[in-house]
């Protein structure tokens, strides 16, 4: 991973995971959420691309400086937005499958729920689950003292049993029935909403993340950051950043965000 002084790309569009990105020990800090202001007034557009519940997602889509948010791991995204034409803004929902499909998969992701906390002690389901739509998350250390990576690993192990697919974040093992990630719902997000084609997308876009379930993220975009407590899951990684910050969540954050000002205010 690059020292940040290496990178020299101008953006348009910056992508950035949330827990133990831009929050640190679980609080959006005031430098961290003054970094997003900074990069909004600048005239880039941001898109947090999350783990987080729909519930959370709702808020920060109407509320933060962002053009909208990937949410679930890829299950959806929410934008607050007029429409062409239009000046009031609306929230405007896309999701991976419909609600017939959605209802089925929570009945597995039950079954799923009753085994890991029967089988892996010190477990426990999310505290944000009851706001969830599409996935199971369990929580290894956000709420609940931290488990052995060996557990974490049965938690996924147990997914995978099922069916699904299972990401480990820097707090949950996120689980879930569809063929969708963070990427393929970014890219989604970038099309519909922004006529990016997939290589428009790689070019114009940044993006920071801190933990193994931004790997497809990493491995696609050439622009990639970590901030620096990636290091903790860098045994546990294929695909790291191509970039990695001095500090760790919020302070990394704003230091990336720094750099991608410097350089597009450049003549580089």
């Amino acid at each position: 991973m690059k020292n940040l002084n290496d990178f020299n790309s101008k953006i348009e569009f910056v992508l950035t995971d949330i827990d133990d990105t831009l929050t640190t020990e679980g609080q959006l800090e005031a430098k961290a959420y003054e970094a997003l202001w900074k990069l909004r007034n600048a005239g880039l557009k941001i898109i947090p691309i999350t783990g987080r519940p729909a519930g959370w997602c709702e808020m920060i889509a109407r509320f933060w400086p962002v053009e909208g948010i990937v949410g679930e791991n890829g299950g959806f995204y929410f934008r607050y937005a007029a429409n062409k034409g239009e000046k009031i803004k609306k929230m405007q929902r896309w999701f991976f499958t419909d609600e017939k499909t959605i209802s089925q998969n929570k009945s597995k992701l039950e079954a799923i729920e009753n085994e890991v906390l029967s089988e892996v002690k010190g477990s426990a389901i999310a505290s944000d689950q009851f706001c969830r739509m599409m996935d199971l998350a369990v929580d290894f250390c956000e709420d609940v003292p931290a488990l052995s990576t060996e557990d974490v690993k049965k938690i996924v192990q147990i997914f995978e049993k099922h069916g699904a697919i299972a990401k480990v974040s820097s707090i949950h093992v996120n689980g879930w029935f569809g063929n969708y990630n963070k990427l393929t719902t970014a890219f989604k997000f970038l099309q519909n909403e922004f006529n990016l084609s997939e290589q428009d997308a790689l070019n114009k876009c940044a993006f920071v993340g801190d933990s193994p379930n931004d790997e497809p993220m990493f491995a696609k975009f050439p622009h990639s950051f970590g901030v620096a407590n990636i290091r903790h899951f860098e045994k546990q990684m294929k695909t790291l950043p191509t970039y990695i910050s001095r500090s760790k969540g919020g302070d990394g954050f704003a230091e990336i965000s720094q750099r991608i000002l410097q350089v597009n205010s450049s003549g580089l």
